[in-house]
């Protein structure tokens, strides 16, 4: 099943009630440097979280601090979303999102396993990246 969803409306609905998520205003997010410090917010990263992708890999496959076992990111005005990065960055974070999502689905027998989607407020050039990296999205 595909971890990423593109939804027609600009909030999540009654299906995403249980879930911890961390939202994310894209018309406020044009580079990775924002979207640090805003990811960092959302999900409520610990104090020792950098700002790079390295460390956002890190942290998303930890989330010990999360209680939930659903945990969603939703990119809410997506057009505007890392809209100064170049590609290549952007298909980075979107394919460590993407299998960081896949590996919260296989993991050891000591952790408990997380239900972690990236949710995007429709846009065709969201839909238009995704398509371009392969990454495989619903579309609601």
């Amino acid at each position: 099943m595909a971890n990423f969803i593109l939804l027609s409306t600009p909030t999540l609905g009654s299906a995403f009630s249980a879930y911890r998520v961390a939202i994310i205003d894209g018309a406020k997010i044009p580079t990775l440097a924002a979207f640090y410090q805003a990811i960092e917010k959302g999900l409520g990263f610990p104090e020792d979280f950098e700002h790079d992708l390295e460390s956002l890999d890190e942290f998303l496959n930890d989330l010990e601090w999360i209680s939930a076992s659903d945990v969603a990111i939703f990119v809410k005005n997506s057009d505007g979303f890392l809209a100064q990065e170049k590609p290549k960055k952007i298909f980075e974070l979107l394919n460590l999102l993407d299998a960081t999502a896949e590996d919260w689905k296989w993991v050891d027998d000591d952790m408990e396993p997380k239900n972690v989607k990236i949710v995007f407020q429709t846009s065709e050039r969201i839909a238009s990246l995704l398509n371009e990296e392969g990454i495989a999205y619903v579309a609601q």
